[in-house]
């Protein structure tokens, strides 16, 4: 199906097309898918969650005609978000883990996704999906017609899809829980001009495209502010606890002609701007004043921290000198009792030597002995 692709309309001229026009008609009536044909570009979590809902597999596995899901979004749609209220928390959850990727905990995918995807099962033609957008019953079944078109055609047909309808004023809530009322054409706009929506993304547009379809709305809406994928107005707080979005202009000064003043209004406006010029000189002089207050205390502590560390590197060198000298002692110690426990034979065995020559010494000198030695040569001479 070369012929019925968006992209393939670039050879002949138009008055070749004008004979082959209703032929053409009938064969474009089946809508080309971009990007991925499984998934409908969703994104994986909310589809996983979406496949293995109750809701889908059950519920929504008896329907199986356009009209019955027609008649279930009229009657159980009731916001765009792709979650339930409060069934995700994304609180905590930082980088990769949260936000509009998607990635980390799911939660309950809404109704509105569910019967989404349950029109990419049906594979819609373009008479059914011109019938969904121009739905008279309910708002929601025109919302997620063109969601359809935002999901599933190619970006350059995206403006011919939503051109009659950018200045459209039917009011829908879109946000789960409701507080967040939006026409359909500024609705459309945000489709066309931003890749997030709620805590998902849309299919990314590519560059050439996107600024194609900025300059076609800017020519379209030039009382609008800028570009609306890029402006990101400043937010402050008023009295009644609001948000409210301030443009930089008006916190510009204004020049007072003197056409339209007088001295006394000047002369306040001075005294104002002196006032004003004094009390933001004070400012800084408190704020330099406690930068130099803060800058003494870290020196402070630094000093006391380094008197510290030099206390502590001297209490671990003095218990390691004590260390030392207590081994040295008991290495010597040690010593002592090793030569003497060595000494100790030697000088017993000469003190028993020494003993036994001055026995023997005393034998030979006691004149005991020779009495006794006498005694027996005379009884030996006796004897016959």
């Amino acid at each position: 199906m070369a012929d019925a692709s968006p992209w393939n309309n670039s050879s002949g001229c138009e008055e070749d097309r004008k004979p082959g026009q209703k032929e053409n008609k009938k064969q474009s009536n089946n809508l080309p898918l971009w990007g991925n044909e499984r998934t409908m570009n969703l994104n994986p979590l909310i589809l996983t969650n979406i496949q293995s809902s109750h809701y889908f597999k059950v519920n929504l596995y008896e329907l199986k005609t356009y009209h019955e899901v027609i008649d279930e979004i009229y009657y159980k749609v009731a916001h765009l978000e792709p979650w339930e209220k409060g069934s995700r928390k994304t609180a905590g959850q930082t980088g990769m883990c949260g936000g509009v990727r998607g990635v980390g905990a799911g939660g309950i995918v809404s109704t509105a996704y569910c019967l989404l995807y349950k029109l990419f099962t049906l594979r819609l033609t373009r008479k059914q999906l011109n019938g969904l957008i121009n739905h008279p019953d309910s708002p929601y079944i025109r919302a997620l017609g063109f969601m359809y078109i935002r999901y599933t055609q190619p970006p350059a047909d995206l403006f011919s899809w939503y051109d009659e309808y950018l200045e459209d004023e039917e009011e829908l809530d879109v946000k789960a829980g409701g507080g967040q009322i939006m026409k359909m054409g500024d609705v459309l706009r945000q489709f066309l001009t931003k890749l997030e929506w709620f805590s998902t993304l849309f299919p990314r547009i590519p560059v050439p495209i996107q600024k194609e379809l900025e300059q076609r709305l800017g020519e379209r809406f030039p009382h609008s502010t800028g570009n609306a994928r890029s402006s990101k107005p400043s937010i402050t707080l008023n009295n009644q606890g609001k948000y409210n979005s301030h443009n930089s202009k008006y916190h510009q000064s204004k020049h007072i002609l003197d056409s339209d003043t007088n001295w006394e209004e000047s002369q306040k406006s001075s005294q104002w701007r002196s006032r004003s010029d004094d009390d933001r000189r004070d400012k800084h002089r408190d704020r330099d004043r406690d930068r130099n207050g803060r800058g003494k205390d870290r020196i402070r502590d630094g000093e006391r921290d380094r008197g510290r560390e030099r206390d502590r590197d001297r209490e671990r060198g003095r218990e390691r000198h004590g260390r030392s000298s207590s081994r040295d002692r008991n290495r010597r110690s040690k010593d002592k009792y090793r030569s003497r426990s060595r000494e100790k034979p030697h000088r017993e065995r000469s003190r028993d030597r020494y003993r036994d020559r001055e026995r023997h010494r005393d034998r030979r000198s006691s004149p005991l002995d020779y009495a006794s030695e006498l005694a027996r040569e005379k009884e030996r001479q006796r004897r016959p």
